[in-house]
């Protein structure tokens, strides 16, 4: 696992320079470090007797310097342009990447977005002493994909309670699974619950009346649906929607 630097000592002919190394080197400004200014330095006599100036600095965020540092090489990798920002809030990390061809980097129903995010956590929590979420986004797909998933569930529970006939659902990561259960598990007429195994785990919307429901099974493409409803209304995001809580 390689190693990520969040703290380092700088010396220079003054504090300041010192300062200004050390936070180069860890990619952050005064504002998100700690500085401890261990020697001061001084010029002494006619040249003779000078010392360098030492400082300590130390990323006050250190999942988001991680992070970046660790987006930072893949993107390098790719040869890829990026702006990559990241903050922690509490137990989770908002990681926010901008630039060009983001399409390339949401890839196929998000997938290659989940699988840089999956990534950067296992990078994360193996440094960090507690569990840390990580949630990573670009040009706001994980809320497009909510709306459109909440949508979705509102219409195709409709369809159940009006068919009692029980539909099955692409297969989902875990997240976008619990934004279907979660929209629909105050619902009176419908239920909802998952079946298959990773990576293939789907989410079925079943009529909470087994007496009439319907043995008929049916598999539905959440993304042609969606292709379908919002091509109008999203006609940029549909280019790349071709398109981490366990339930």
């Amino acid at each position: 696992m390689l190693q990520y630097l969040t703290k380092t000592e700088k010396k220079a002919k003054n504090a300041d320079e010192a300062k200004l190394l050390a936070l180069k080197e860890l990619g952050i400004n005064e504002d998100d470090a700690e500085i401890e200014v261990v020697e001061e330095g001084s010029k002494g006599f006619l040249g003779i007797g000078s010392k360098d100036a030492k400082v300590i600095v130390t990323a006050k965020d250190a999942n988001s310097v991680i992070a970046k540092t660790f987006l930072s090489k893949i993107f390098n990798a790719m040869d890829m342009d990026v702006e990559i920002s990241a903050k922690t809030n509490g137990e989770n990390l908002n990681v926010e990447i901008s630039g060009d061809h983001m399409g390339i980097v949401i890839g196929k129903r998000g997938d290659t977005l989940d699988a840089l995010q999956y990534l950067t956590s296992l990078v994360i929590n193996h440094e960090s002493d507690k569990r840390i979420r990580v949630i990573l986004d670009t040009e706001d797909y994980r809320a497009k994909r909510q709306d459109a998933l909440i949508a979705l569930s509102n219409r195709l529970a409709d369809k159940v309670a009006r068919t009692s006939k029980k539909y099955t659902l692409e297969p989902m990561n875990p997240y976008e699974r619990r934004i279907i259960h979660s929209n629909l598990q105050s619902s009176d007429k419908v239920t909802t619950f998952s079946v298959g195994e990773e990576p293939f785990r789907k989410v079925v919307i079943a009529p909470k009346n087994p007496v009439s429901a319907s043995k008929t099974h049916y598999h539905y493409d959440s993304s042609a649906d969606y292709r379908k409803h919002n091509h109008n209304k999203h006609k940029n995001f549909d280019e790349f929607i071709s398109d981490n809580t366990e339930d």
